[in-house]
Formats: C-alpha cells, sequence, structure tokens
C-alpha cells in the first residue's frame, strides 16, 4: 500500500485547543486519543498534533487552517473535474423538480435544501423501512468492521439501488442534484432516532487505514459528498451540527443539507466533521445518500463485476 500527500483541513480553533493542551503539560499520546474519542482519525490527528508540538519546540509558526499529512491509498483512477459539484444559483433543477437552496456555505461547501422529497414521498419511505429496520452499526476505524454503537443510539436499514419504482425516481432526483452518477451512489440508508438518541461527532470520508476502508476505495473510490434528507418534522432537538465551523440545520420534513469534503485531489475536508444533536422530543427519521468517486461496488460483489 502507497502513500499520498492528502491536505486535511481544520479550523483555527482545533488548532489553537491542541497548542493549549500542548502548553498545559498534556502528552501528545493523550490528545490523539482524545481526538480519536470524537472520531478523528488517529492517524491525522497524531499527524496533526506532532506538526504543532515540532512548531512549539522549533520556534516555528503555527499550522493554520490545513496541513499535508501522509495517507495510505489503494491504487485506482481519480474522477475528473474540480470545483462543487452540486448546481450554483438559488434554484437548482432535477430530473422531476427544481429544489430551492435556502442557504450555502463555501468553505467547506455545505448547502441547506428545500422540498428535495415530497410530504407522500416522506411517508412512503419510512413505511417501507420499518419493518427492516435493525440497531444502527458504525464502522469500527482500527479494524474496519462494522459493530454496533452506542454513540449512534438509533435503528436503520439500506435499500438496494433503484429496489423499486419509489426508491428509483429518488435515487435519480437525488443524482441529478448532487452532480454525480446514479451509479456512483450508495443505496440509500433510512435512519429511525428515538427520544434520547443522536449520533456522535463523525466523518462521513473513508479512512485509508484498514484493510476494509482500503478494499472499499479500491473497488470504488472515495466518498465525496452527503445528502441527508429529513422524513420528518422533529417535536424537539435532532439538528445536525457541524462544530468545526459552527453551524447547524434544524430538521424539517422533505429538506436536506448537502456537504462535500472529497475534491478531484483527494483533497479530504476535516472541517465537515458532523454530529446528530439528541432528540429531545417525539423521533427523528432521515434518509441519507453516500457517493463515491467511481461506480459503487459492495463488498462481495467485486468478483461478479
Amino acid at each position: 500500500m502507497t502513500t499520498q500527500q492528502t491536505t486535511i483541513h481544520f479550523s483555527d480553533a482545533l488548532g489553537d485547543w491542541i497548542a493549549r493542551s500542548l502548553g498545559a503539560g498534556h502528552t501528545p499520546g493523550d490528545i490523539v486519543d482524545a481526538l480519536a474519542a470524537q472520531q478523528f482519525d488517529a492517524g491525522i490527528a497524531g499527524q496533526l498534533v506532532a506538526a504543532i508540538a515540532r512548531a512549539q519546540r522549533d520556534g516555528l509558526p503555527m499550522p493554520r487552517g490545513a496541513l499535508n499529512v501522509a495517507m495510505p491509498v489503494a491504487a485506482g483512477p481519480v474522477a475528473a473535474g474540480d470545483g462543487p459539484r452540486i448546481g450554483k444559483g438559488p434554484v437548482i433543477a432535477t430530473t422531476d423538480r427544481d429544489v430551492r437552496v435556502v442557504s450555502r456555505m463555501e468553505k467547506p461547501l455545505i448547502a441547506v435544501l428545500e422540498g428535495v422529497l415530497s410530504g407522500d414521498e416522506c411517508e412512503a419511505l419510512v413505511a417501507m423501512a420499518r419493518p427492516r429496520l435493525t440497531p444502527s452499526t458504525t464502522v469500527d476505524p482500527s479494524t474496519g468492521f462494522d459493530m454496533v454503537s452506542g454513540n449512534r443510539t438509533s435503528e436503520g436499514m439500506f435499500f438496494r439501488l433503484e429496489e423499486n419504482p419509489l426508491v428509483a425516481r429518488i435515487d435519480r432526483r437525488i443524482s441529478a442534484l448532487m452532480g454525480m452518477p446514479v451509479e456512483n451512489g450508495e443505496g440509500l440508508q433510512v435512519l429511525r432516532y428515538a427520544e434520547g438518541a443522536r449520533s456522535a461527532p463523525h466523518f462521513d470520508f473513508l479512512m485509508p487505514s484498514n484493510a476494509a476502508n482500503q478494499a472499499s476505495i479500491a473497488r470504488s473510490g472515495q466518498r465525496v459528498s452527503t445528502l441527508v434528507i429529513y422524513l420528518n418534522d422533529v417535536a424537539g432537538g435532532g439538528d445536525t451540527v457541524f462544530p468545526e465551523v459552527g453551524f447547524g440545520v434544524v430538521p424539517r420534513r422533505g429538506n436536506a443539507v448537502y456537504f462535500e469534503y472529497c475534491d478531484a485531489r483527494n483533497q479530504l475536508d476535516a472541517r465537515t466533521l458532523h454530529a446528530g444533536s439528541q432528540v429531545t422530543a417525539g423521533e427523528k427519521w432521515v434518509v441519507t445518500k453516500w457517493m463515491r468517486q467511481r461506480r459503487f461496488v459492495p463488498a462481495g460483489m467485486a468478483g461478479g463485476m
């Protein structure tokens, strides 16, 4: 497995916190452990902490905003083109409806969208997903294997790509909205958060630091963007928050939040760290789409593709 230099963007607040922690006598290992507990990749956290510690020791300028780090990569072509994949302007045309942009942040690219799904479509997805829900899993960063997570106390399920007419219509609409081919999308994932549930801060891009992620990236390329669509109005809490940039989105049925984190040069944007705040009343339903650099090939299907 080879390595490449990848630019990781981070907030000044995070850099200042690391510098203060080092100045207060905390060891680099303790700081890396604290970051890893918040789902930062331990390898990248270690390189960032080491760079700041080195700057303090040698009297050099502190890294600000971005840092080039060495990351293991699997061989494979990178999608051509650069720049935002989602359309510009106040309205984005899709296959069968126009979607209004409520707000947009450029760095990192985060857009709040109105009317991605109709009320009837939201209700239909919930009805189809409900009998197929199982306890949600996350990927253990040390092994790459799925595990039931205490940090994401939810239930979830996946639809197959274009599994039925409704899912196919939504897959095509989302593909046009996200500016990527339908085949590059992972299957729609529906999640239900009961009252008291939340999701801990995490990244959606895949860290190629274990065999499972390396194999997935080799098959399909890196994840490049995410669309989270809210399937119901939440009675209390449940906001999607981006703590690195101080931005939050209130769930509203049919609306969505879109964000990008990997460009055509394989640069990953750590400022897209995000979480789901605790649901304080009622329940929260969302459906998520992840896009890849190339055609998505699930594990176990590579030999037949």
